[in-house]
């Protein structure tokens, strides 16, 4: 997919919310998973923490079975992570009564840290405990009346909240890369089917303008069918629009020549008048500008047909039979070198004149031998089309360059003994621009004149 191509645009912006969406999902999850983990650990914390204000406020019972029903051997084992610490607030001298997990160590208060008491009178919060530890602590204070006031705290390893939330994230994080791939990829299926319909049409396009096809034929998207019948009725305008103008230049080139050919008949009557031969040179001079520009406006209305496409080799082989026939007298022999793939995208008659004005010409200046080759050039670039290249070759005296300047000009000639009215290279140059191509005239290999003619392939 290219970066400009609206396939692009439609995968990157999906893959752009889908990173979003996973990235803040995956957040919001982790967040919620952590709070029910703390809540949970929590309200672990708070069972033991019921359970040490139960024994604080029954003071009666003896002191080698208080404490004894948490019932969690992880407070008897030192330095454990798990301890709880009874202090009592209302006294000069702290009395502080501890598990054996915390030996010699005292936990901090929350209240020292700005905790404040919730609405179930504890306070909640991490501190580090005693070799640096994360713990997760609650404590609440206590008021016995007479038998005095506490402050009640248990701690908890918060190491298992951190590791419960990291393994979860991690699994989360998982599964979202595989959801993300498993919809980037479901994304480009679904860009490749949705814009599928416009890779039909610009397939179809292509096809009428190689010459395979005629009209968008098919069926479309009710979104862009109305493209479909748009670019079927400009077709069918741009057709009637060249028959228009065929018929027109037709219409004018018969309107003109009648007048005209009366004031030669008019003029060739009176010869001896210098007026009459003035006229008629000037006459003849109308009649070449009105068939070269005629030609052009012909051709002109030709070459905007959408979809011609000629096949140039049996053009070139029946163009070679037919000038071995005009200048058998001469003895010319004319050898074709034709790429059978070689496709002209334009009208017959036209690739016709050009190369047939190449080769008549080729043939008039040849002394035995013209060669003519016929190759296919590649595109140089995605979407240039291939090239067609038409090489003519003659044994003859060549050419200068000032005078391969000047037979490139309109009516201009080299050899008034040799027929033709000398505009032959000028159509070939004119027919060739309007096609997009271009005439190239440059010595042969065997000294001649070589006349290179560029055309658009199919």
């Amino acid at each position: 997919m290219r970066g400009s191509s609206l396939a692009t645009r439609l995968f990157l912006s999906a893959t752009a919310w889908v990173v979003v969406i996973l990235l803040l999902t995956g957040v919001v999850l982790s967040s919620v998973y952590r709070n029910a983990t703390e809540r949970a650990f929590d309200r672990r914390l708070n069972l033991y923490l019921r359970t040490l204000i139960a024994e604080v406020a029954t003071p009666d019972e003896p002191p080698e079975r208080q404490f004894q029903s948490l019932g969690e051997p992880l407070f008897e084992l030192p330095l454990s992570g798990w301890y709880w610490q009874i202090t009592r607030t209302d006294s000069e001298k702290a009395d502080t009564r501890a598990s054996r997990s915390l030996w010699d160590k005292k936990l901090p208060r929350l209240e020292d840290s700005g905790a404040e008491l919730t609405l179930a009178g504890v306070r909640l919060g991490y501190v580090d405990g005693p070799e640096g530890q994360a713990l997760r602590m609650v404590e609440r204070p206590v008021d016995l009346g007479a038998d005095g006031k506490f402050l009640v705290t248990v701690a908890g390893d918060a190491s298992e909240i951190f590791d419960e939330t990291r393994s979860f994230d991690y699994y989360l994080g998982g599964t979202f890369a595989s959801l993300g791939i498993v919809l980037l990829l479901t994304t480009i299926f679904q860009v490749r089917f949705g814009l599928a319909p416009l890779k039909r049409i610009s397939e179809a396009i292509a096809d009428i303008r190689s010459g395979r096809a005629e009209r968008l034929e098919g069926n479309f998207p009710v979104e862009i069918a109305p493209l479909a019948r748009e670019t079927n009725a400009l077709i069918d305008a741009n057709r009637e629009i060249v028959e228009r103008a065929r018929t027109h230049v037709g219409n004018l080139a018969h309107a003109i020549k009648t007048p005209l050919s009366v004031i030669v008949n008019e003029a060739a009557a009176h010869r001896a008048d210098p007026f009459a031969d003035k006229v008629l040179e000037q006459a003849d001079a109308m009649r070449g500008q009105l068939a070269h520009h005629l030609e052009r406006a012909r051709i002109a209305a030709r070459v905007t047909i959408v979809g011609t496409v000629t096949e140039v080799a049996p053009a070139i082989e029946a163009l070679r039979r037919t000038m071995e026939k005009i200048h058998r007298d001469r003895s010319i022999a004319i050898e074709v070198k034709a790429d059978s793939r070689a496709r002209f995208r334009g009208e017959r008659q036209d690739l016709e004149e050009m190369a047939g004005n190449l080769v008549d010409n080729a043939c008039k200046w040849a002394a035995s031998q013209v060669l003519v080759e016929v190759l296919v050039e590649r595109e140089a670039e995605p979407g240039a089309g291939a090239r067609l290249r038409i090489i003519v070759d003659d044994d003859g005296r060549g050419l200068s360059e000032a005078e391969r300047a000047q037979v490139s000009r309109r009516g201009q000639r080299l050899d008034e003994s040799k027929p033709g009215s000398g505009l032959g290279l000028s159509i070939v140059v004119d027919l060739a621009a309007l096609y997009g191509g271009s005439l190239t005239l440059g010595s042969a290999p065997s000294g001649g004149l070589r006349a290179e003619l560029l055309l658009p392939g199919a």
